[in-house]
């Protein structure tokens, strides 16, 4: 009877050794692993689902340590220049990359194949995860401007008729700058309580990006990638040139298009002014989209349109210096702030737990649910994000779910993906732009001299930080391969 008993427990303590192993898994009890980023809820609390979820599986535990967003960058510098391993993970903005790659561990080789691998959109996965050849970083948020508009609004036979009787073509989804303007112009002199567009304007409040979405289908050559901001060979600055002239010209008249207290307007209030029914469309995140189509947050749910960014048939030729005109707008798309970075220092003591944490946390499944769950500033960045109809219905309408899907799948897979700027040094860069941008927002200078100023104060920033070294980083940061 009692050799029995004893049968009985060792199996059951088999069983429950078996059963942990199983629920560890990998197992990686008594590791805890430090995570860091900006103060949530954008991001942070991505990492903190994540993190429940991780520790569920893995019997593991992670501790997200949160710095105001004008505290990250200088923090996590420092640890990693240092060699501080107070960080297993961190999450950076791509900008940053640059000034941290020297110091990351590659991302292992078992992570960099199969369906999860091949899932992720390749402008993630083949330009902003890699830097000189080396996978040093995870995508764990996907960031591509695009394109939001009131189907209810574009719709209305009064707002069709009137569209084209002043303009002479139908009012639809634009196609190019001039159309979105048109678009812009008639709401603002033609529907009551409903301005033109929504853009972020603010210095200090993601005002830049929102220009380079405009300049990119000017700037943006097909034939020469890599150089939108300066040239490629001799690292001079390109930003004064007509395609950049004219596409600050475009977005000063956008703001003239937009509510009366535009020009404080960050992100966050283009989003209200999107979700509170004031205007008829905007550009920006896909952040957009799912907060106007919450009817918890929106007085327009059910009503929104989304779509690709509005392109050109012109596309000026740095090389020449000519315009060069193409039979149809360039299928162009900006990939604006690029979306946050997973990467593990080089200094950690835990790499293997950090590396399986970055996996778990972008997988499809979790950053799956992220990607609909508001408050976590995900956006889609894997293909299987855009195809989830099912996951998105609890948000969206089928017509609303298809066309925000089809924008966020057809911007990150256009056939001219425009790269944003990362560059040593891009805070000084961008500072020197935001105070002429802001001045020519103003009306106080014109657009030339706005931007003359902006490319004088670019190169000599580029001399003061090496010219060889911006360059060697510049066409890193591009794809480019080394120059000769």
């Amino acid at each position: 009877m009692k050799k029995g008993l004893i049968t009985k427990v060792g199996a059951l303590a088999l069983t429950l050794a078996a059963g942990q192993a199983f629920a560890c898994d990998p197992d990686y009890t008594g590791v805890e692993i430090t995570a860091t980023t900006q103060t949530g809820p954008y991001i942070a609390s991505a990492l903190t689902l994540a993190a429940h979820s991780w520790t569920k599986k893995t019997c593991g535990t992670v501790k997200v340590v949160e710095f105001p967003w004008s505290e990250l960058y200088p923090k996590i510098v420092t640890t990693l220049s240092t060699g501080d391993d107070s960080f297993d993970v961190i999450a950076f903005a791509p900008a940053w990359a640059p000034d941290f790659t020297p110091f990351l561990t590659e991302m292992p080789a078992q992570y960099q194949q199969g369906e999860t691998w091949e899932d992720i959109a390749p402008v993630y996965r083949e330009s902003l995860m890699v830097w000189n050849g080396k996978v040093l970083s995870q995508t764990m948020d996907g960031d591509v401007h695009t394109y939001t508009y009131r189907i209810d609004l574009f719709e209305d036979e009064a707002n069709k008729s009137g569209f084209k009787e002043k303009f002479g073509y139908d009012l639809a989804v634009p196609k190019t700058w001039k159309e979105y303007l048109d678009i812009a112009e008639y709401f603002q002199e033609n529907v009551d309580g409903v301005y033109g567009t929504a853009e972020a304007y603010r210095r200090g409040g993601q005002q830049f990006w929102f220009l380079f979405s405009h300049v990119a289908a000017y700037a943006s050559h097909p034939d020469f990638p890599g150089a939108m901001f300066f040239d490629p060979e001799t690292m001079d600055a390109q930003v004064n040139n007509p395609a950049w002239v004219r596409g600050l010209e475009e977005y000063i008249r956008s703001s003239k298009l937009a509510p009366p207290s535009a020009l404080n307007f960050s992100f966050g209030e283009v989003n209200a002014a999107f979700a509170g029914g004031q205007v008829a469309q905007s550009i920006g995140w896909g952040d957009t989209g799912v907060i106007a189509a919450d009817p918890e947050q929106s007085t327009v749910a059910g009503k929104v349109g989304s779509a690709v960014l509005p392109s050109s048939t012109e596309v000026y030729n740095y090389k020449t210096g000519e315009w060069d005109t193409f039979d149809a707008p360039v299928d162009t798309s900006f990939m604006a702030f690029g979306g946050w970075q997973a990467a593990v220092p080089q200094s950690s003591k835990h790499q293997e737990a950090a590396w399986d944490f970055i996996s778990h946390l972008t997988s499809p499944e979790v950053s799956g649910e992220a990607a609909v769950t508001g408050g976590t500033g995900v956006n889609p960045y894997r293909i299987s994000h855009t195809t989830n109809l099912d996951r998105w219905s609890k948000l969206f309408s089928d017509r609303e779910a298809k066309e925000y899907l089809g924008a966020q799948r057809d911007a990150v897979t256009a056939d001219n993906v425009a790269l944003d700027m990362r560059l040593p040094g891009y805070f000084s860069y961008t500072e020197i732009l935001e105070i002429e941008l802001s001045r020519a927002l103003a009306g106080e200078i014109t657009a030339q001299e706005a931007l003359d100023k902006v490319a004088k104060g670019w190169n000599e920033l580029t001399d003061q930080f090496g010219r060889d070294t911006q360059l060697a980083a510049y066409r890193a940061s591009m794809g480019l391969p080394p120059s000769q």
